[in-house]
């Protein structure tokens, strides 16, 4: 039995995943009819329990429509291009001008937007803690102006909303923005100017449809697309949109927060680290989702006032920006379960390209220090592969003379096999410990946001996505051709005919990978190459001898 036979099954194994996930993101969960209750039987802490209803919980307005022009309040900073709505205050639309739409695009990218279809938006602010489970219209504000620019050289830019309601509660809303920074503080101040008590609670939510921003192409593994949150006793959990209607977000939390997580995009809120939040999810008709927290009871005597801050994030996943606003918030740049190591071979990989330049050529690199770093693992696994085919003559032979009689067969292989000190079996370990870095080094590739857009040389102009003239994608077939062509053929003649077609099938599965992904999958293949053909040369010629 030969190493090639347990690439063959790795092989298939990758295959199969990517075909699982295809079929997955063909069949879509069918759209959700029934809305169910954000809160059930659940005790806030410090308020009295929020009863199950039977309509929407309604912070927004429960009809979803395009924002009217004349209620947007502009904000512009040198990172964000941000719409606020006087009606409730919340943010229905955020662009990135430092991302572009699409490769040249003089349009900047589309994070949170009012558009009925694709809604995603941020809501915060307080409601009245007998009006928790009723529809309700939204605290309509006030501004000073309806566009506000943070200039260069500016430290800071602060919007101020400010409103009265019905009972006489002053309510003051402010959004500080900063310089190069995509977090942005939101202050929030209640006074009771009645003269009688008012109660309430503190709620930041996005509401979101759960149609994916992009498609990806067929045999591509997707990114995590839905809500995050994180808790002392659960530093990363994650919730797909098809599972809310089933399992609901519904627990308390101190020292969280939470996300609705896209490939390279993130939205998030942040509250204050020394209260306890409800965390909630609603799961409503038309695909439309609901994520948030809500805090613990306010009660405000008359001429008393609070304050409440909160932290909104809306940019891309960068990990030293996400790290500093909040523990374990790096954690939804979803690495997959080896995580730790796709982390340390990202700073390498960051490492090289500040001094390249260039991220194609960085990928290269690091490709090139993993190699180097297995080298000792590989050559040994090569050394059981050349020797496996050095004694192909005498294999043939002994199934020659043992034709149908297996036993005597694999008995005479062993023996020939331990009279000429070859442990076939000796290559498998080293693959097996390389795997893990690999896969780490798949994700890196797949979630890194620096790569968005990211050009190498000639024709590839983006390594985020798949090589146009599909170039890259042949040369790693061939790669893989020349490849086997090194190893011995396997001994069964229907293993040796799937073994001659895989690197076709391959090549037709990696037609829409990522640029930057097949180009480090033919990198490590030409390696592997040469030092197969090295081991191979130096091990027959000391033979030999």
């Amino acid at each position: 039995m030969n190493i090639i036979r347990y690439f063959l099954y790795g092989a298939l194994a990758i295959v199969c995943l990517l075909l699982w996930n295809t079929w997955q993101a063909e069949h879509p969960a069918k759209k959700i009819e029934q809305v169910t209750s954000i809160q059930q039987n659940v005790v806030p802490p410090k308020q009295a329990a929020l009863t199950p209803q039977k309509k929407p919980n309604d912070f927004v307005s429960q009809t979803i429509q395009k924002t009217p022009e004349k209620r947007i309040v502009n904000v512009k900073t040198d990172v964000l291009n941000v719409d606020i709505d006087t009606l409730g205050g919340g943010v229905v639309r955020v662009t990135l001008p430092k991302y572009p739409k699409i490769l040249h695009s003089k349009k900047s990218f589309l994070l949170l937007n009012d558009n009925p279809e694709t809604i995603y938006t941020a809501q915060s602010g307080v409601v009245r803690t007998d009006e928790i489970n009723k529809p309700r219209r939204p605290i309509l504000y006030q501004a000073s102006k309806k566009q506000f620019v943070l200039e260069n050289g500016q430290k800071n830019l602060i919007v101020t909303l400010r409103a009265k309601t019905k009972d006489s509660l002053a309510v003051t809303k402010t959004f500080t923005f900063k310089p190069n920074r995509y977090d942005v503080v939101v202050d929030y101040q209640v006074s009771n100017q009645s003269n009688k008590a008012w109660a309430g609670n503190y709620y930041m939510q996005f509401t979101r449809s759960g149609v994916p921003p992009e498609k990806k192409g067929r045999f591509v593994v997707s990114s995590f697309f839905g809500v995050a949150l994180s808790s002392p006793e659960k530093s990363y959990e994650k919730h797909k949109f098809s599972k809310l209607s089933e399992a609901p977000i519904n627990k308390n939390i101190k020292d969280g927060w939470l996300a609705m997580v896209q490939h390279y995009f993130l939205g998030a809120w942040v509250p204050n680290h020394d209260t306890d939040y409800h965390y909630y999810s609603q799961a409503g008709g038309d695909n439309i989702f609901k994520a948030g927290m809500i805090g613990p009871t306010i009660n405000l005597q008359p001429n008393q006032s609070h304050a409440f801050q909160s932290n909104f994030y809306a940019g891309p996943k960068i990990t030293k920006r996400l790290d500093k606003l909040s523990p374990h918030l790096w954690l939804t740049i979803d690495y997959g379960w080896l995580w730790f190591i796709s982390l340390i071979l990202f700073y390498v990989m960051d490492f090289v390209y500040k001094i390249i330049g260039n991220w194609g050529w960085s990928i290269i690199a690091v490709t090139i220090l993993i190699k180097l770093a297995f080298y000792h693992l590989s050559s040994k696994s090569y050394k059981s592969m050349a020797g496996v085919s050095r004694l192909q003559p005498k294999i043939a032979a002994l199934k020659e003379r043992y034709g149908d009689d297996k036993q005597g067969m694999t008995k005479a292989m062993m023996e020939l096999y331990r009279k000429e000190k070859i442990n076939p079996l000796g290559g498998c370990l080293p693959i097996l410990v390389q795997i893990p870095v690999f896969i780490a080094l798949y994700w890196v590739l797949l979630e890194s946001v620096q790569l968005r857009q990211a050009p190498f040389i000639f024709w590839i102009h983006d390594l985020s996505i798949k090589d146009p003239f599909y170039i890259l994608p042949i040369l790693m077939g061939l790669s893989m051709f020349v490849q086997q062509k090194l190893n011995p053929p396997p001994p069964d003649p229907t293993q040796a005919k799937v073994m001659m077609l895989l690197p076709v099938f391959m090549t037709v599965v990696f037609i829409n990978f990522p640029a930057g992904l097949v180009l480090y999958w033919i990198v490590n293949n030409v390696l592997s190459i040469a030092q197969q053909w090295y081991i191979k040369e130096k091990y027959g010629k000391i033979k030999r001898k």
